[in-house]
């Protein structure tokens, strides 16, 4: 990162400039991607108050910062840190805002159904389908899911919610004819 200085009557000594490079460095490997980023800083004083604004261009944003203190290194040590912060806010905004999925993780998509059989695609690998238990449903006894799952013989689940117990429930059918009943 390229940081050019502009003030009247500012004076830092060596090793207060070297804790500012560092400092400045830190931040330009935030902010520095393909492209070397340049800092503007001007330092002013009023009276007893010494002002440290800082500018940097990124991605389409201007990041500025303004800090003021009595002492001149500790404004622009404050102003520096609010930069860093911004600089991350700003970063992760942009990466959150930015990121597309994956054409495999499209394809991997489940879409939602309630109660679809569970069948085998060309490669061997099974699907899975999501059962949506926000929707609102009646709550079932045994005997009538028994009676959904003869009366549809594509299906090979029921998922329904007990009457007796108000717990989930899954009817199965077996491939022996017979069923199996899990409780949640």
């Amino acid at each position: 990162m390229k940081v050019t200085y502009t003030g009247r009557q500012v004076e830092l000594g060596p090793p207060q400039m070297r804790k500012i490079e560092t400092r400045f460095l830190k931040i330009g490997k935030l902010l520095d991607g393909k492209e070397e980023r340049e800092a503007r800083v001007i330092l002013s004083q009023e009276r007893h108050l010494h002002h440290a604004e800082i500018t940097v261009n990124y991605r389409d944003h201007s990041l500025v910062v303004v800090a003021s203190d009595a002492d001149l290194f500790t404004a622009i040590l404050s102003a520096a840190e609010k930069l860093e912060k911004q600089a991350l806010r700003v970063r992760e905004k942009w990466r959150d805002t930015k990121r597309q999925p994956r054409k495999e993780e499209m394809s991997a998509e489940v879409p939602e159904t309630s109660g679809a059989p569970v069948e085998e695609e060309d490669e061997g690998v099974p699907e899975v389908f999501r059962v949506n238990h926000h929707q609102r449903r009646k709550p079932m006894a045994l005997e009538e899911a028994l009676l959904e799952i003869q009366r549809n013989k594509t299906l090979d689940y029921v998922v329904y919610r007990d009457i007796e117990s108000d717990r989930v429930c899954v009817l199965l059918r077996r491939r022996d004819g017979n069923f199996d009943l899990v409780e949640a």
